[in-house]
């Protein structure tokens, strides 16, 4: 089976691979926990322990860019402004990044796609993150790996394709693209939503919940049966005809990762997703089960 494989190494990296390079220079560590009920729980939980030399990044802060209401929860940060982030963080195009978190990588995927975003192919996300880590009995500490900060030499233009709500609004219904909602099924359905003012989900898309592509331990399922799964809902299209959504475009990052893993390269993801989409009363909304 083909995977999306960069330098030898696919996207998705154990923890036992991990074990073995940690004193090697050349890989850096990420701690990209997050909780969307308290955005300062990751950075408390990182300064508590962590992987050793493993630096912190904020969802809000670092993988997301200025809110301004309209534009969702989580919006990209500018190209520009990620490019420099990285070179600040003394990362170059030749580090080895593995990036984890404790929720089944759906914080540490988001960090994943906006570092191929501009041209990182060095990326691998942490299977099982943290919790794996210390199930394993693997090393922890307080210690952070500084680097020297670099100009990162971003690719010229974004390297992973994305859809507006104006581009994905003008195909509604011509089936142009498939668009999975990597949300759980009730709030897909419209019958629960803590997070954003209105309930339900874009028409016309599928619901494909991240959570579908983890076992029981929060670690990916094998790919054989998640290329099957994902193959069966593109019937035949091509990954770059599928839009990926949520609610605030992070974790439709998993679904993205997870197809990217098992070979099914290229499709894109829709920034703004539920969170952008309903800000708009002139936008249609669905309710109910699937199409």
């Amino acid at each position: 089976m083909h995977q999306a494989i960069h330098d030898g190494v696919g996207p998705i990296l154990s923890v036992r691979t991990l074990a073995e390079h940690l004193d090697d220079p050349s890989w850096r560590v990420i701690d990209c926990r997050h909780d969307l009920s308290d955005p300062t729980l990751g950075r408390r939980a990182w300064a508590e322990a962590h992987i050793p030399g493993a630096i912190f990044w904020h969802l809000d802060e670092d993988l997301s860019g200025p809110r301004t209401g309209t534009n969702g929860r989580h919006p990209l940060p500018a190209y520009g402004d990620f490019v420099r982030f990285v070179g600040t963080c003394g990362l170059t195009p030749e580090t080895r990044i593995i990036v984890y978190d404790d929720d089944g990588g759906m914080f540490a995927a988001r960090a994943w796609w906006l570092l191929r975003w501009i041209g990182h192919r060095r990326v691998a996300v942490l299977d099982g993150g943290w919790n794996a880590w210390r199930s394993d009995n693997l090393p922890f500490d307080r210690s952070v790996r500084q680097a020297a900060p670099c100009t990162y030499p971003a690719a010229p233009e974004p390297c992973m394709p994305t859809v507006t709500a104006d581009e994905l609004l003008a195909q509604l219904g011509t089936g142009r693209f498939l668009i999975l909602d990597a949300r759980s099924p009730d709030r897909y359905r419209g019958e629960n939503e803590a997070l954003d003012p209105v309930a339900g989900h874009i028409p016309g898309a599928v619901n494909r919940c991240y959570r579908l592509n983890l076992d029981e331990h929060g670690r990916f399922r094998p790919p054989k049966a998640l290329r099957a799964e994902f193959a069966a809902l593109l019937a035949g299209r091509d990954p770059s005809e599928v839009v990926h959504q949520c609610g605030s475009g992070v974790t439709a990052c998993h679904n993205l990762l997870a197809m990217e893993w098992v070979g099914l390269c290229g499709s894109r993801l829709y920034p703004g997703s539920w969170s952008e989409w309903c800000a708009d009363p002139r936008r249609p909304v669905a309710t109910g089960p699937e199409p």
